[in-house]
């Protein structure tokens, strides 16, 4: 029992492990992810101050200021003007094309601009990725000179695309690194231990290091697979052993397992343990095999 309880020792250790590299990991990750937004949005903010600033330059202003883009909702910016300005709504249009189709996190948006004395949308129009979906009334039409407001919405996907990708991408890997560490706790390993090398069984020594089984008269030669059956036993006597268990550990590495082979496998450790009566190996009905050890 206490080789068992070593090996789940370190199987903890290595759970320990594992668990505190994905914690770490998922906080740089988090602050990767939050310094890139960080960067998006300063850079989206950049794109709508120039669409103000290039609005006012066809109008023929070339003095008045574009004020600082407002947040105004979550995904909806804001760009407002010193002075009052007329625009056509082709240019709006085209203006706002050109200069989103920068922004990396930009797909659909919808326009609005809105008129500083009613608080009326005066003209507005939406713009999707497929263009056939695109939503464009009155071009050709000039607005008149009046103070105006450009609301424009962004659908809310670009950023948490982003996030997702960088996320799974991440998960992904630390997945892959769990895997191996676990792997490496396999009980297989305690094989080569050779402080735990050596069991007794009844009368007989099971010597699992040199896939061993010695008796008073002779020595048996074990498979590998016999010694890793075996072992499996030795560590939990007189304890029941789920089948599918016994068929994991010792099969996964092959890729492939097959059950009769387990119950041939079975059937040749019986009648290598025969020369002790006392040293059996059971069917659980339902549930898997014991080895029995009569004191």
């Amino acid at each position: 029992m206490s080789n068992s309880q070593n090996l789940l020792f370190r199987k903890g250790k290595y759970l320990f492990g594992l668990m505190l590299l994905l914690f770490l990991s998922a906080i740089c990750i988090a602050f990767n992810i939050t310094d890139s937004d960080d960067f998006a949005i300063a850079r989206r903010e950049t794109l709508l101050r120039r669409i103000g600033h290039e609005l006012l330059l066809q109008s023929g202003d070339t003095t008045s200021r574009v004020l600082p883009i407002q947040k105004i909702a979550e995904n909806e910016y804001q760009i407002r003007f010193e002075n009052e300005f007329a625009f056509q709504t082709d240019s709006l249009v085209n203006v706002t094309q050109r200069l989103l189709a920068k922004d990396p996190l930009t797909v659909d948006y919808i326009v609005n601009v809105v008129n500083c004395g009613t608080n009326s949308v005066a003209y507005g129009y939406a713009i999707s990725k497929n263009k056939k979906d695109d939503i464009v009334p009155c071009k050709g039409r000039k607005q008149p000179l009046a103070c105006y407001t450009i609301n424009i919405k962004f659908k809310p996907v670009g950023i948490n695309t982003a996030k997702n990708k960088y996320f799974l991408v991440g998960l992904s890997f630390l997945a892959f690194i769990g895997f191996v560490v676990f792997r490496s706790a396999k009980p297989k390993a305690i094989l080569t231990d050779n402080n735990t090398s050596l069991f007794t069984l009844g009368s007989l020594v099971f010597d699992a290091k040199n896939r061993k089984l010695i008796t008073n008269e002779k020595t048996l030669e074990l498979t590998g697979t016999e010694t890793r059956l075996l072992l499996i036993f030795a560590l939990s006597p007189n304890e029941t052993i789920e089948r599918t268990r016994l068929q994991k550990e010792i099969w996964e590495d092959e890729g492939v397992i097959v059950g009769r082979s387990l119950d041939m496998f079975i059937s040749k450790l019986r009648k290598k343990l025969e020369c002790d009566p006392n040293i059996t190996i059971v069917v659980v009905r339902g549930k898997g095999y014991k080895l029995n050890i009569d004191s």
